[in-house]
């Protein structure tokens, strides 16, 4: 009887030295990963509105009321819970990068859109949510960076076949420009139905593991919980909202709370935590999934090699954040006049 209690002993001992090993052995890879670890250079100059520092700025007047009013009317959306979506992908182009033929959808957005010839396109890809470049007719956005050009494509409702890619509308970002709060012009919408480039506003892996998310952050909710016909800069359109006066409009800038408790958080969940109290997060679009978070093949694996899935910012509420002061409403037209 002694005997056998000693080898249960023995057993139960190395088995907590192999669970322990393979512990540390996990540490040791995701540490060495941090440590190689370098954040994507940002999209876009100093001065971008994607890049400041609002963990100080005055708050919204109707801050507490808007809040109050979302976390009484379902909140973030998918049973009020602030889970985070991986399906945007985006792709990265260079001079090798083969272009394809262009050519608008018959549902084309002329007023809002660029019209090019050619756009760059890697032969590995594929739309948000999407395992290739074909679109059955859903959103299909397709971000395409390409740094050496200083350009950052973004299609909706893209598709690729027969050598051309096709789509509703198609917005050409100037990386190399600081725009102003009307971004590529009052009414005029892009990719996202806030007139936003979505690629910048987007966190990936690379950053949570380098410890340091330098931007603004999208996010988005359900279509009845957005104010109706209207948005603020620096939104420059809306979509589809429903929702009464004290919902959120397009363009709606929050911050999450400088007392938010972060031991409620993984590490790597603070990391979107500290960026949500510095620069905070955009209303973007209507959806059901709050956060974006970037997935391609480069970073997908990442997310799980730091701990970080879709449920990591679950401790996070409505009421944890608060409405940044917003300019005055614009009413929407659907007139689009772009920048110069």
């Amino acid at each position: 009887m002694k005997n056998r209690k000693r080898i249960l002993y023995i057993c139960i001992i190395a088995i907590l030295a192999a669970f322990t090993a393979l512990t540390v052995q996990r540490y040791v890879v995701r540490a060495a990963r941090v440590q190689r670890a370098v954040a994507p250079a940002p999209y876009f100059p100093p001065g971008s509105v994607w890049t400041q520092d609002i963990s100080r700025a005055a708050l919204d007047p109707q801050s507490s009321a808007m809040i109050d009013w979302l976390a009484d009317n379902g909140g973030w959306g998918n049973h009020d819970r602030f889970q985070v979506d991986f399906s945007i992908r985006v792709r990265t182009a260079d001079a090798s990068t083969p272009k394809v033929r262009f050519h608008p959808a018959p549902q084309w957005y002329a007023a809002d859109s660029d019209l090019v010839t050619a756009i760059p396109l890697p032969k590995e890809g594929a739309h948000e949510g999407y395992d290739s470049y074909r679109c059955d007719g859903g959103d299909c956005t397709l971000s395409i960076v390409d740094r050496p050009e200083h350009k950052l494509y973004e299609a909706y409702q893209a598709d690729y076949a027969d050598g051309a890619l096709r789509s509703a509308s198609l917005a050409v970002w100037d990386l190399g420009r600081v725009y102003p709060p009307s971004g590529r012009g009052d009414q005029c919408g892009s990719a996202d139905a806030a007139g936003f480039p979505i690629a910048p506003l987007l966190f990936n892996a690379d950053e949570l593991a380098a410890g340091s998310i330098d931007h603004a952050i999208r996010f988005v909710l359900p279509n009845g919980r957005i104010r109706a016909h209207v948005f603020v800069h620096p939104a420059t359109h809306a979509g589809g909202p429903k929702g009464p006066e004290l919902a959120l409009p397009y363009g709606a800038h929050l911050r999450l709370k400088a007392n938010f408790d972060m031991s409620k958080l993984t590490p790597p969940a603070r990391v979107v935590a500290r960026a949500l109290q510095k620069y905070g997060m955009f209303l973007a679009d209507g959806g059901q999934i709050a956060l974006n978070a970037q997935n391609d093949q480069d970073t997908v694996a990442k997310y799980a090699d730091l701990g970080f899935d879709s449920h990591s910012l679950f401790p996070i509420q409505v009421s944890d954040f608060e409405v940044v002061e917003m300019p005055t409403p614009i009413p929407l037209t659907y007139k689009c006049v772009r920048n110069p």
